[in-house]
């Protein structure tokens, strides 16, 4: 029975007696029942030492050492994460981190709880994921912290769970995520700003962001009652740059808001020039440490101690590689089960702590995948929209392989809790192919745009400075042609773009042709053939933002034409640019013309088939598909596949899937998780860049496929055998009036 419930009916009845009697005689009772209370909760005191993780016996608590004494007398209720004799302790208990990285923003929110619940079953208790801050301010100003965005939703979703949260603020955050997580408009301030270092400029930016989201986290962190036990600041700087003063700042930041109980992290990778740069010593800053998987940890976790303070170094490997990410034209990236078994009980063998990343990867969803250079900024290599990572839960929360159950398997050996049941596999549907109709080519809508809508400059502009983050846009420019031909060059075009050309419509219709592609990577002059206008020519070139980049020196990646175009040496001057932003991830954008003009086609075309001038046509153009599901079945994940498509983006039921590109492959389909679809109508649209499937056809599948690339490709060639397309238009942007 509970004592205090006990007490106080004891109390009532004696109360009751005592009304009957004097008032001496009341006092004698009043001074009897403080004795019982007394005496009623002495064995109630006598039990608050003994925690059940330490001996009963009163006489071995005092052999014990000291911190374990002083964690013993701690007070029952009192939540406390802290670092003390190189371990990690949770409420006065030893505590191991089985980590592992699940972000948010990679995951529909219908999906949080089961890929959490999945992780669990792993034998996960910490879940650690970055906050993007573009997600969250995609325009300065205008802060989105719904839907897929709704990091407090997410934050205490973890908790209900029982698991515990690392929490990696950033504002620099990589993450294979468009440019780094940073949003695309600190790209447009004049001056330029100097990301992740001691800028006033850029320091203000990031006062602003933290300024909002700091204070959101701070009721979630574990000492006032969450679950965030650490919070990391900026990412891997030790691999970019040495601004200790930056640093600092941030640490002083964060402690501003969060206060000063929070444990503060770094991550670098555990060599000692990484470390010395990207530390923060004397500031009370864990530093942690990642590798490459299969080193031996203990040396490097050796060596981590020289950058934390004595006792304050438990062995953490914060970023422990189950997989490794892909780019576009690359083979997927795979690694071995049994291999990554062995290397993370290396770890835990010896108590040392890891979180796995990734534990579950998700999808780049809409434009934000990131991208990668080599050697120079041209050695450009844009990430896949799967961001499957080769981790023990697969993109689409698949579970029943060899991963999983192998690193399952060592976490099961070291787990102080008995690890959850696992759940199965989510079902996923084929539902047949989808035939597609071609609705709108991209340059029989460049006369419905109203002018007000096109930007004029004697130069290219770069996409940012049109207020555009993502997407594409098209420049529009003339030049005078030559007998045999002109040579177009670009020096620097970021990152995709294909070239067109065109005469009036007198000459030959307003024909417009497809003459090449300059690519980031391989940047080449390209011939402009001699098309014998009357006049000047009209030059179109469609330029794809592919993803900036998120890591290393040249994350400062403006998108667009970023030079002079020449043509024949000739500098190009009077430009005319479009802007195509379409939906992305979480914003839709305040204005798209071309899309505007597009509804308006597909409107017309809706019931009959649209004429154009000529058939066969090839290049940018819109298509559109319907398939039904069922009001009898239930609503499942399920795939597209593009093989025997070229480049675009996809929609369905006007939400932007990603990106496909299967003639570069790897990845042939695309995964649409059963919260985008309904029972009833679905509708996917497609924009297509080069050549569509013949048949029109798209089929939605139950599995994913990474086997495409060039040995796939299926290219629609003119007579003359050159890949080519030909867009008819009456007469685009009206150029005569240049």
């Amino acid at each position: 029975m509970n004592r205090s419930k006990s007490l106080a009916a004891t109390s009532k009845s004696i109360t009751a007696m005592a009304r009957k009697r004097s008032s001496k005689t009341m006092l004698i009772f009043f001074l009897l029942l403080s004795l019982l209370a007394f005496l009623s909760f002495l064995p109630v005191f006598a039990s608050l030492p003994s925690l059940p993780s330490y001996s009963h016996s009163h006489d071995l608590h005092f052999h014990l050492p000291r911190h374990q004494r002083l964690h013993r007398r701690q007070k029952i209720g009192v939540r406390k994460f802290e670092i003390t004799e190189d371990k990690f302790w949770k409420d006065g208990k030893p505590f191991q981190i089985i980590g592992g990285d699940l972000h948010y923003f990679r995951v529909l929110p219908e999906y949080w709880e089961d890929r959490l619940l999945r992780a669990k079953a792993l034998g996960l208790n910490t879940i650690q994921t970055y906050i993007p801050w573009n997600l969250h301010e995609p325009e300065a100003g205008k802060l989105v912290f719904e839907g897929i965005a709704d990091l407090v939703s997410f934050l205490k979703l973890c908790q209900k769970l029982g698991l515990l949260v690392m929490l990696r603020a950033g504002p620099y955050i990589c993450a294979e995520w468009d440019l780094g997580g940073f949003p695309a408009w600190l790209l447009s301030i004049h001056p330029d700003v100097r990301l992740r270092s001691s800028d006033p400029a850029y320091l203000q930016k990031v006062e602003g962001w933290w300024g909002v989201v700091l204070p959101k986290v701070a009721p979630l962190l574990y000492g006032n009652g969450g679950p965030i036990i650490m919070v990391q600041i900026e990412n891997e700087f030790g691999s970019y740059g040495n601004d200790k003063a930056y640093l600092s700042h941030l640490v002083k930041l964060a402690r501003g808001h969060l206060g000063e109980d929070i444990i503060l992290y770094t991550t670098d990778g555990g060599s000692r020039e990484t470390l010395e740069k990207g530390t923060i010593q004397g500031d009370g800053v864990f530093a942690a440490v990642d590798f490459t998987t299969g080193d031996n940890p203990w040396p490097i976790f050796k060596l981590q101690k020289q950058f934390n303070s004595p006792g304050k170094s438990p062995p953490l490997s914060s970023e422990f590689y189950t997989g490794w990410l892909t780019h576009w034209s690359e083979k997927m990236a795979r690694t071995d089960a049994d291999f990554t078994a062995a290397a993370l009980e290396k770890i835990m063998l010896q108590n040392g702590s890891v979180v796995l990343y990734m534990a579950h990867g998700g999808t780049n969803f809409g434009f934000y995948n990131g991208a990668n250079t080599g050697a120079d900024e041209s050695d450009y290599k844009p990430d896949l929209t799967s961001y499957d990572y080769d981790a023990p839960i697969t993109e689409s929360g698949d579970i029943d392989n060899a991963k999983f159950k192998a690193i399952r398997r060592v976490v099961g050996k070291f787990s102080s809790v008995s690890l959850p049941s696992l759940p199965s596999n989510n079902k996923k549907t084929g539902y047949g192919s989808i035939q597609l109709k071609r609705t709108a080519f991209l340059f029989d809508l460049l006369d419905e745009i109203d002018p007000l809508h096109i930007v004029e400059a004697e130069s290219p502009t770069a996409m940012e400075y049109l207020n555009q983050m993502f997407g594409f846009v098209l420049y529009v420019s003339e030049y005078a042609a030559k007998t045999g031909g002109s040579k177009l060059v670009i020096p620097k075009v970021h990152d995709r773009a294909q070239v067109f050309i065109s005469c009036s419509p007198e000459v030959n219709g307003g024909q417009v042709s497809y003459v090449g592609t300059i690519e980031r990577w391989s940047n080449q002059a390209i011939n402009l053939p001699n098309v014998k206008c009357v006049s000047s020519t009209s030059l179109f070139i469609l330029v794809e933002n592919m993803g900036r980049v998120n890591y290393g020196p040249y994350i400062f990646d403006r998108k667009g034409i970023l030079s002079s175009v020449y043509v024949d040496g000739s500098v190009l001057k009077r430009w005319k640019m479009i802007s195509i932003p379409f939906h992305n991830l979480n914003e839709v954008p305040k204005f798209n013309p071309v899309i505007q003009v597009t509804s308006k086609f597909h409107k017309v075309s809706a019931g009959k088939k649209l004429e154009h001038k000529s058939v066969g046509v090839e290049g940018p153009s819109f298509y559109t598909g319907h398939f039904s599901i069922d009001t009898k079945n239930e609503v499942t994940d399920t795939y597209i596949s593009l093989r025997g498509w070229g480049k675009g983006i996809a929609f369905v039921n006007e939400f932007n899937i990603g990106r496909y590109w299967p003639t570069s492959g790897p990845q042939c389909n695309l995964y649409i998780p059963a919260p985008i679809l309904r029972q009833g109508e679905n509708v996917l649209v497609i924009f297509e860049l080069e050549s569509s499937n013949p048949e029109l056809m798209v089929d939605s599948v139950d599995q994913p496929d990474f086997t495409c690339g060039p040995g796939q490709a299926s290219v629609h060639q003119n007579e003359d055998g050159k890949a080519s397309a030909s867009l008819l238009t009456s007469n685009p942007l009206g150029l005569r009036t240049f």
